[in-house]
């Protein structure tokens, strides 16, 4: 299986800089079990949902993970958090002009310096050496991360609608982008209905943009990312599927949780790191319906939903979106797409 095979071209103006006006004003591709496309709307999504489904939200709330700083001597420096560790330390990227060493510093403002400790691969493992938590100097100097094809500095709006409306656990880089489509009217329409909602926690890590660089899909490795599935979101899946319902994913990193938490064939309460890599050939284990964005060609993500739906099927999905002039990545439309079956 060749990375090349998850390739497609896209033109450039299809790639969404800004939000829709309104969280719900998106469309919505609704791709069934046996690979029909049909156009909506996303507030017609309550029409796609039975009473007996489970919707999974991550929880996750995006930290304003970008930095700007300077060398003692001058130079600029930008950094972008991967993870924080603990109130002093964290992973980060790191953009200079010269080569960083370890014991550089790293001035964010007259106050606030890191100092590189540590390199990991092509990470850096940086420490606050001022006095203060590293959260709350992120909080206080950082920018939101945007990913790289939005092309545009951070702005005002980006503080809440690069957020979802029922973030709680502070610690993503970059947002569960399925669920930005979703405000408390929508959220208070399905309850309504008697949809049921589980929160898991995933902190997407800026990784979740880069493409696949190997040839063979397998030679692949996947960045690991920290998950939190407890016991009562265990409970609530078991309820759904007793009941016949569809555990319905709001977005990949649910997907992911979700699975990682089912590898051995029953949901089981997990919290730690996962690095699993979903592509075709993968039996899911936990998840009937998936809620998600138009994903980047040659991504782990375009593979997850091609192992989801069927290569084939996203092939054609994404070739007719691409035609109907559908937005595309983070700030774009999405799609609803229900488990394949096998023939």
């Amino acid at each position: 299986m060749r990375v090349d095979d998850f390739d497609y071209d896209l033109p450039e103006e299809l790639i969404a800089k800004y939000p829709c006006s309104e969280r719900t004003g998106s469309r919505l591709m609704h791709v069934d079990a046996r690979g029909a496309i049909a156009h909506r709307h996303f507030t017609d999504l309550p029409d796609l949902l039975q009473p007996n489904d489970l919707l999974v939200f991550n929880n996750t709330r995006v930290i304003p993970a970008r930095l700007f700083g300077q060398r003692p001597t001058g130079g600029k420096i930008e950094v972008l958090i991967e993870r924080v560790f603990s109130h002093s330390k964290a992973l980060a990227h790191v953009r200079s002009n010269k080569k960083l060493k370890p014991g550089a510093d790293i001035e964010l403002s007259e106050n606030v310096v890191l100092e590189v400790l540590d390199r990991a691969g092509d990470l850096f493992v940086l420490g606050l050496k001022t006095d203060g938590e590293l959260l709350s100097v992120i909080e206080s100097l950082g920018h939101m991360p945007l990913p790289p094809y939005i092309d545009r500095d951070d702005e005002t709006l980006d503080q809440s609608r690069y957020q979802t409306v029922y973030a709680k656990e502070k610690g993503a880089v970059a947002a569960p982008t399925a669920g930005l489509h979703f405000d408390e009217a929508l959220l208070e329409k399905m309850d309504v209905m008697g949809v049921a909602r589980a929160e898991v926690t995933l902190h997407v890590g800026a990784g979740t943009f880069q493409t696949v660089r190997v040839e063979n899909v397998k030679d692949h490795v996947m960045h690991a990312e920290y998950i939190d599935v407890n016991e009562t979101v265990c409970e609530q899946i078991r309820a759904c599927k007793a009941r016949g319902g569809r555990v319905i994913a709001v977005g990949t990193t649910s997907l992911r949780s979700l699975e990682s938490a089912a590898q051995s064939g029953e949901i089981q309460p997990l919290q730690g790191d996962t690095d699993i890599f979903i592509y075709p050939g993968y039996a899911f284990k936990a998840v009937d319906a998936l809620i998600t964005n138009f994903h980047l060609p040659k991504s782990t993500l375009i593979m997850l939903v091609s192992a989801f739906s069927g290569v084939q099927t996203i092939q054609d999905a994404y070739q007719t979106a691409i035609e109907e002039r559908y937005r595309f990545f983070s700030y774009g439309d999405a799609m609803f797409l229900e488990l394949a079956k096998k023939p």
